[in-house]
C-alpha cells in the first residue's frame, strides 16, 4: 500500500475537495489543453479522467485545445512551407486547410475519444458549428528600423474572436455532454480562420461567465525574477510585472489572455503546468492550487 492508498489520506483529500465541489457546482470551468501534456499518452488519459470527474461532480467543463506541434509536423509531411511572424503562424489558403484538418479532425477527435473512453460524453466542435465563433482577420504592423515607417504584415487566415455565441454551449449545461472546441473560427464572409487556442479559451470563458479559466502550459506559472512561482496576482500586479520585464516573451500573451478573461467577467484565470499529473484537479480542489491565479 502506497501513502496515497491509505484510507485516512484518501478521506482527508476528499474532505478538502468537498467545499470546492459545492462552490463550483453548476459553474463553467474552461480548460485550455495543449503543450507536451497533450502529446503524452499517460497524461492525456489522466486529463480525460479529470475532465469527466469535473462533469460528474456537477461542474460544466469546456475544453479548448491547441495543436501547434501537430500542425507543424503535418505541414512538413505534406511539404507545405510555413513561417511565423511575432509568434503567429502565417496561414495562407493551403496552410489553413491543413490547420483545420489537424485541429478539427485529428486532434479534436482524439481528445473526444479519450474523454469518452474515460466514461464521459464528449462532443467535438469548432467555431464553424452553428456560427459559434465569428472571427475577424488579425492585423499586425511592424516598424522598419531604417525608415521608421510602419508596414502592415499579411498573416493570411489568422484570426481573432469577434463574437462568441454562448447559446450553443448553454444547450449542454443540463446534459451529460462535455464540449471539446477546436480553435477554428469563421468570418462573416465564410472564410476559415486559425486562432490562437489561448485566445479562444479566454474569449469562451468570458462569454460563458466562467468561474475559472485554466491555461495548461509547459511552465509552472508566472515566475518572479528569482524563478519562484507567484501563486496569486491582481491585474494591476500583472501589468507592473510586464512593465518591469519580469513577465516577458511567450508569457505576455498568456497573461494578457487571463486579463481579458477576468475583465470579461471570469472570476479567476490560472496559468499552470499541464505536465503535472492531475494538474486540473489539484488547482480546482485544493487550498493552494498549483499555478498562478490572476484576478481583477
Amino acid at each position: 500500500m502506497t501513502p496515497t492508498d491509505d484510507p485516512q489520506t484518501i478521506a482527508r483529500i476528499l474532505s478538502q475537495a468537498l467545499p470546492y465541489m459545492r462552490e463550483y457546482n453548476g459553474e463553467y470551468i474552461v480548460v485550455k489543453y495543449g503543450g507536451h501534456a497533450m502529446g503524452d499518452e499517460g497524461l492525456a488519459a489522466e486529463f480525460a479522467r479529470d475532465i469527466v470527474l469535473l462533469k460528474q461532480v456537477g461542474m460544466n467543463p469546456i475544453v479548448v485545445h491547441g495543436g501547434g506541434p501537430q500542425i507543424g509536423a503535418m505541414l512538413e509531411r505534406l511539404k507545405v512551407k510555413s513561417e511565423f511572424i511575432d509568434g503567429l503562424r502565417v496561414t495562407d489558403a493551403a496552410t489553413v486547410e491543413v490547420v483545420e484538418m489537424v485541429l478539427s479532425g485529428t486532434i479534436n477527435k482524439q481528445i473526444v475519444t479519450s474523454i469518452n473512453q474515460a466514461g464521459g460524453k464528449a462532443v467535438g466542435l469548432s467555431g464553424k458549428d452553428a456560427n459559434f465563433l465569428t472571427a475577424r482577420r488579425v492585423t499586425r504592423t511592424k516598424k522598419d528600423p531604417g525608415s521608421n515607417i510602419e508596414r502592415v504584415l499579411d498573416l493570411g487566415f489568422v484570426g481573432e474572436p469577434e463574437h462568441i455565441d454562448p447559446s450553443l454551449l448553454d444547450n449542454f449545461e443540463k446534459s451529460d455532454i462535455i464540449p471539446v472546441i477546436a480553435p477554428i473560427g469563421v468570418g462573416r464572409d465564410g472564410a476559415t480562420y486559425n486562432i490562437n487556442a489561448d485566445t479562444v479559451a479566454g474569449a469562451v470563458a468570458a462569454a460563458m461567465k466562467a468561474s475559472r479559466l485554466l491555461l495548461l502550459t509547459d511552465v509552472r506559472g508566472v515566475l518572479d525574477k528569482n524563478k519562484n512561482l507567484l501563486p496569486d496576482l491582481t491585474a494591476a500586479q500583472v501589468r507592473a510585472l510586464i512593465a518591469d520585464g519580469t513577465i516577458s516573451g511567450g508569457m505576455i500573451p498568456k497573461v494578457e489572455t487571463c486579463l481579458m478573461a477576468v475583465e470579461g467577467g471570469v472570476e479567476g484565470a490560472i496559468i499552470l503546468d499541464g505536465r503535472v499529473p492531475h494538474a486540473t484537479l489539484l488547482e480546482i480542489f485544493t487550498d493552494t492550487g498549483v499555478g498562478t491565479m490572476i484576478k481583477g
